[in-house]
Order: structure tokens, then sequence, then C-alpha cells
């Protein structure tokens, strides 16, 4: 592992609104955290998917993999693949997530983004198979990235949480229907982040 100056550059804009968004740094201990990056790196069967975008397909400037509970659950309408299994790694992560969230979930997203190139655009989480006011933990890993909330009805109302190597990001309440989130590009030279989002899929 390279030395962690990408870990610096942390903090969050004042005024962040506590009732969509809760921050907690250093959920993971630091030793247990590097371990975790370097594993999910070199172990996840990464993929690159080719989306659609105003009619052109697009591949998207991240790589992904999905994993979850095997049956109950309607992926297809996230426009998922059936899941790959459990890790203990990603168990382990569950359970610490769990417990803070008070959330029991069956699913999660894992995203490394390799450099400040990569992305992810504008959107909410808000498909129907989640609810309409879903809880989603995310846990982050690596490169600090600057995580941007806008509200949908007044845009210039933004925010930003700088998320920390090994911190723990709850989103909850009205953040899916009434506001949208980014990881934008940056021309800074960055290191590599992975983040994992653990979701509860409720039904079609």
């Amino acid at each position: 592992m390279e030395q962690l100056s990408f870990f610096r550059e942390s903090g969050q804009t004042p005024g962040l609104p506590a009732d969509v968004l809760q921050y907690i740094p250093g959920f993971i201990p630091d030793g247990e955290a590097i371990f975790l990056l370097t594993s999910f790196i070199s172990r996840t069967p990464w993929k690159q998917k080719i989306v659609k975008m105003y009619d052109k397909e697009v591949i998207t400037p991240r790589l992904s993999a999905w994993y979850g509970d095997p049956d109950g659950t309607d992926y297809n309408a996230l426009g998922k693949s059936v899941p790959l299994p459990w890790t203990e790694e990603l168990l382990k992560l569950k359970k610490m997530v769990e417990r803070v969230s008070e959330i029991s979930f069956n699913s999660v997203l894992l995203n490394y983004y390799r450099d400040g190139q990569d992305s992810v655009a504008w959107h909410s989480d808000n498909e129907t198979v989640m609810g309409s006011h879903p809880v989603i933990a995310s846990v982050s890993f690596g490169q600090v990235r600057g995580f941007d909330i806008r509200r949908k009805t007044d845009q210039s109302e933004k925010y930003t949480v700088r998320l920390e190597h090994g911190s723990l990001l709850l989103m909850k309440g009205d953040l899916q229907t009434k506001w949208e989130h980014r990881i934008a590009k940056s021309t800074k030279v960055m290191g590599p982040r992975v983040n994992l989002t653990f979701r509860k899929i409720i039904g079609s």
C-alpha cells in the first residue's frame, strides 16, 4: 500500500441537514480499514457496466460488484442480476452497520473509484423496491472524496460531506425523494477508493 496522504482533507459543509444524513468518521479502525481496502481491490470480481444515457450507450466511470441474499428479493427491478454470495468480510461489515442503523440489510453494492476521473453523476436511489424512504448505509475506504447533495426543488441549496477512510454515512429520511447526490470527477491526483452501500430491498 502506498502512502496514506490521500486519506486527508476531511470535513463537511456547515449546516449539513441531519434529518437526511448522519456522518460517523472512524467507524472502521484505521488498520482494519487499510486491510479491507487492499482486500476489496484485489479480490472483488469487478465489472464495468454499459448504461444507456440520452439514447447513447456509455461506460460507467467506475467498477462495481453486487452481493446479497440469494432469494426473496427483486434484484431485476434495480437492474441487477443474481447477486454474488456474501463473503465473511462483507457479513461482518453488514452486522456492524445494522447495529448502528437498526436496519436489516439484504444486499450491498461495491463501487471502485480508481482515480479522480472515476465518478457517479447526480442521481437519487429512489427505486420503489427499496421503499419510499430507504435507509442506505455507505462505508468508505481509501481516497477522501466529496459526497455532494443538492435539493431537487432548489439546486442552489448544496452540501458536501468529505467521506473519510473508514467512515460511515447513513442516508435516510427524505434524501432519496427530495435530494440528489453525486461523487464528482476531480482534476487532482487521487488514489483509489472503495465504497460499499448496504441496502434493503423489500419487493417490487
